[in-house]
């Protein structure tokens, strides 16, 4: 017997519906990041398809980064290193040249209107509030990173009240182990522009001084905009590395 969600889309060729399905299943929390999904074979079972129906969705998901298969062991729900990308970006050394991990601070929590790129980027309606975090992330006594942080209040409610020092360095799994929120994937954009007086003031360097601006789009697993943030650091200590091979 087939074991589909209410509301599947049967107009939709089968594998994206199962794909559809994987990533709903996710995002509830029933199959979390870290661990297995199902078998092919039990998909199979479950859901009344072809194994290479289960194939190709699986794949999907894989090639979309949401998945990762290991030999031996079964196909997981992939975590990924959302950070990763600050620190590819920003040098993370002290004057004697030893690597060291960033800390952060939440300065604030604040429910305010979002500038018009973090409401769009939301999906939110016109002048609808929003949660705003104010962060501030350092590396020994020099200040590194400063960010502001747009969060939908329908799906963080009760986030005021959370003291600011337990909020911790990663907030990712702060999300998901405070409001059940997910996140799967993120998009990002890198620009330069202008430090004003406050950015300036925050990162130890002078007005209109060049600052790398590095914008998030972090999405949940069903694909649902969870975040905005908005990143700027000196670009005296942006860096760019890929290998390519």
């Amino acid at each position: 017997m087939s074991d589909w969600k209410e509301g599947s889309d049967a107009r939709l060729p089968l594998y994206q519906r199962l794909r559809e399905e994987i990533m709903d299943r996710i995002a509830s929390g029933e199959w979390p990041p870290g661990g297995t999904i199902p078998t092919e074979a039990e998909l199979t079972r479950r859901y009344g398809i072809a194994v290479g129906t289960v194939r190709r969705a699986i794949d999907t998901l894989v090639n979309e980064g949401l998945l990762e298969r290991s030999q031996g062991r079964g196909t997981f729900v992939r975590r990924p290193d959302f950070d990763a990308s600050f620190f590819r970006f920003f040098r993370q050394v002290n004057a004697e040249g030893e690597s060291r991990v960033p800390s952060s601070r939440i300065l604030s929590a604040t429910l305010s209107t979002p500038p018009v790129e973090a409401s769009r980027a939301l999906g939110l309606a016109d002048n609808e509030p929003c949660l705003c975090l104010d962060r501030l992330r350092t590396l020994e006594d020099d200040s590194l990173l400063t960010e502001k942080i747009w969060l939908p209040a329908s799906r963080f409610s009760g986030l005021l009240e959370v003291p600011l020092e337990e909020f911790g360095t990663l907030l990712y799994p702060f999300y998901e182990a405070r409001f059940g929120q997910r996140i799967g994937s993120a998009r990002e954009t890198l620009t330069i522009a202008s430090a004003d007086a406050s950015t300036a003031g925050r990162l130890g360097i002078a007005p209109r001084d060049p600052v790398v601006v590095i914008e998030r789009i972090a999405l949940g697993y069903d694909r649902t905009p969870l975040e905005y943030r908005c990143s700027m650091g000196a670009a005296a200590t942006f860096r760019y590395q890929i290998e390519i091979s």
